[in-house]
């Protein structure tokens, strides 16, 4: 049964093998709630030893340039206030 108004957050999507050459295929339902495209390019994560995160690159960039614009808004005020 598939929800998609679902949060992906601790959603558990089956398994994946590992293939010869290193590569896993992410289940449907995953690619499909994080709205993942052909090509689209991820960043994999090492949490410990036995744990890997994926994250989308797409969005890690938005988040660092969000912070690069409130960085920047919060040394200008720091500067008007010495």
């Amino acid at each position: 049964m598939k929800n998609h108004h679902l949060h992906p957050e601790g959603q558990f999507y089956g398994t994946a093998t590992v293939g010869e050459k290193g590569q896993i295929v992410i289940p449907q339902e995953a690619r499909e709630n994080m709205k993942l495209k052909k090509g689209e390019r991820l960043l994999i994560f090492g949490m410990d030893e036995d744990m890997l995160a994926v994250a989308k690159l797409s969005h890690i960039e938005k988040i660092t340039s969000h912070l690069s614009k409130k960085l920047k808004m919060i040394n200008e005020v720091a500067k008007r206030s010495k």
